[in-house]
């Protein structure tokens, strides 16, 4: 099995339509899409799942019994989070910065805690237009942490028959649900722009990348603007240019209409399967290719 992340420093680089076309260009029954971007998936509108199943999903937040609390404050003392503080003879919870851990729950020498599921967003699944399996993660508006949601979507995935090719993709940036998404992949994809800003995220999100110890390679999208900043720097640190898409205001408009890249153009089919072939042969290449 191969999971490929595809990831970006930035928003608006172009990395669900990369994503998207990656997974369309295959167009088997092997693949699955699985949308990690959870704050603001939109692989969908280009995808079109018909969603099928939908399950609510959270993290457990302790619910105290004050008629069985001591206020011992072993709960508080083992919370890394600082989400439960006891203050005299009340035991206060903030639901905000619990991360759902359960240690509160463990440690309790009165069994006064109990746990309650706070929703926190929705994992849906279904076909795509194209039959291929699609899975996404919906955070719901207004929640602080989307780590959780897009552990469970990847447990869910993780737990049901699994096809020969996984396509993720990430959330933009470098953050932690970034990292929650790309930490177990095969292959990172980073999408970039040959301009000042997707230069400097580019070096942000390979840098985390190479924390992580993934392989990875570039994808250079609206090719033909900016300089040749970004190529220097993937030649200083050979990370392979797999792929360029120009500049182009077709584009732009295709997508901005919610069509998938190669429905419009399907000249480019071959293109993004050869970055497949080339993903595929760095990944079983000895130390991940560049390594």
């Amino acid at each position: 099995m191969s999971r490929i992340a595809v990831a970006s420093g930035k928003g608006g680089t172009g990395k669900t339509t990369i994503a998207t076309s990656l997974a369309l260009s295959l167009n088997s029954p092997d693949v699955l899409f699985m949308d990690c971007d959870v704050e603001a998936p939109n692989a969908h509108i280009f995808l079109e799942p018909d969603i099928q199943e939908s399950e609510e999903v959270g993290i457990l937040l302790p619910q105290i019994d004050e008629s069985r609390c001591t206020y011992c404050g072993r709960c508080a003392e083992v919370c890394q989070f600082h989400a439960i503080v006891v203050i005299g003879s009340q035991t206060l919870v903030f639901p905000e910065l619990c991360h759902g851990c359960g240690s509160c729950t463990l440690v309790c020498p009165e069994n006064a805690i109990s746990e309650k599921l706070d929703v926190m967003g929705v994992l849906e699944s279904g076909p795509s237009l194209s039959g291929f399996p699609f899975v996404r993660g919906v955070m719901n508006v207004g929640e602080p942490m989307a780590v959780p949601i897009i552990r469970q979507l990847k447990k869910r995935v993780a737990s049901e028959v699994q096809p020969d090719i996984i396509i993720m993709d990430s959330p933009p940036g470098t953050s932690c649900p970034v990292v929650e998404s790309l930490k177990d992949a095969d292959f990172v994809l980073l999408v970039t722009e040959p301009t000042p800003f997707g230069l400097h995220d580019l070096k942000l999100a390979f840098q985390m990348v190479e924390e992580l110890g993934l392989p990875s390679g570039v994808v250079i999208n609206r090719d033909g603007i900016g300089n040749a900043s970004i190529e220097e720097f993937c030649n200083e640190y050979n990370l392979p240019i797999l792929m360029r898409l120009p500049f182009s205001r077709q584009f732009a408009e295709v997508l901005a209409q919610g069509q998938p890249l190669i429905s419009a153009f399907p000249e480019y089919q071959p293109a993004f399967y050869n970055l497949y072939q080339q993903i595929r042969d760095l990944i079983t290449e000895p130390e991940g290719g560049r390594r």
